[in-house]
């Protein structure tokens, strides 16, 4: 646990991956975790789907009814640079944790390794400081059409991993929508809460904003900085963007504090290092008139159910 007087320096990156091109990202990556090391970062955050990208604007040739054979080479080539965790991805990861002495939080397109191999997750990778796989969160609800290329998570991946910084958790995007979602995370005591998301939008805002106040926790929102001229000339739908503005997300990374006010102010249209020192006794102070799972819950009247039973399709009989 934690020492509630201490503080911790975490780093948000806003950058974009080099889409479609796995190993490309993997070497950024690499580069900005020293980066962020180097200015003092005990804890680093990378945006939802960093590796190999979140897959703006594009429909992999799909229509309901109908996919197209260009939209099939696009999506072979997503899947080809996405990754199976652990893997020799997730090794080298966990180097650049351990070389720059930081917990790692990575957005990854994971590639099922367990089954057919056919199936992608909008996963959340956490790394320790000596390099180990910690635990991964898969994406409980992909929104609208990213249901077309990613499956669904389950209550197995939902971590909250106790640090000598805090205990820390994460939900991705518009699971931070899923109230019980929340609730979840609260009941497990999460204090350095991340946020990883593709939603460049002014309500965002207000969305991590009341998190933290909800939660009483610190909120850590990573959000990519991306332009048209950064995606392949080669990809097979490319015609798909051709009515794309030429920002396709404007980032809007920012930190939050316990009481809802920023810690970091949300940056737009530039990659950028975030940096911010936490004060970790301001959980302590928040949660003097407020403890959602604590004094302020009603566990009389309400009660939440969480299945954490991993899944299978399959079950085999003696």
């Amino acid at each position: 646990m934690a020492s509630t007087d201490q503080s911790v320096r975490v780093a948000v990156i806003q950058a974009a991956s080099i889409i479609m091109d796995k190993d490309a990202t993997i070497e950024k990556a690499i580069t900005l975790i020293q980066q962020a090391s180097e200015k003092g970062a005990k804890i680093v955050v990378f945006p939802e789907a960093f590796i190999p990208a979140y897959p703006r604007g594009l429909s992999f040739g799909t229509i309901i009814g109908n996919r197209s054979d260009n939209g099939r080479k696009d999506w072979y080539r997503y899947w080809k640079n996405s990754i199976p965790v652990p893997g020799e991805t997730t090794d080298q990861l966990g180097e650049a944790a351990r070389e720059a002495g930081v917990y790692l939080i990575m957005g990854a397109i994971e590639r099922d390794s367990e089954y057919s191999g056919g199936t992608l997750y909008c996963s959340v990778l956490f790394f320790g400081p000596d390099g180990v796989l910690l635990g991964k969160h898969r994406k409980l609800k992909p929104t609208a059409a990213e249901r077309i290329v990613w499956g669904e998570g389950d209550g197995s991946t939902l971590p909250v991993l106790d640090t000598p910084y805090g205990k820390i958790g994460a939900l991705i995007c518009w699971e931070n929508y899923m109230p019980l979602a929340r609730a979840a995370m609260y009941a497990q005591g999460v204090q350095i809460y991340i946020a990883p998301t593709a939603d460049a939008r002014e309500t965002w805002q207000s969305t991590i904003r009341h998190i933290a106040m909800e939660g009483r926790c610190f909120v850590l929102s990573c959000n990519q900085y991306v332009t048209k001229d950064m995606y392949p000339k080669d990809l097979a739908c490319y015609a798909d963007l051709e009515s794309s503005p030429e920002v396709m997300c404007t980032g809007g990374s920012a930190i939050v504090g316990p009481m809802g006010d920023y810690v970091a102010e949300p940056v737009w249209g530039k990659e950028e290092i975030l940096l911010a020192d936490l004060d970790m006794k301001q959980i302590a102070y928040s949660q003097f008139d407020f403890d959602s799972t604590g004094h302020y819950a009603r566990p009389d009247i309400f009660k939440l159910e969480v299945n954490r039973e991993k899944q299978e399709s399959i079950e085999w009989k003696k």
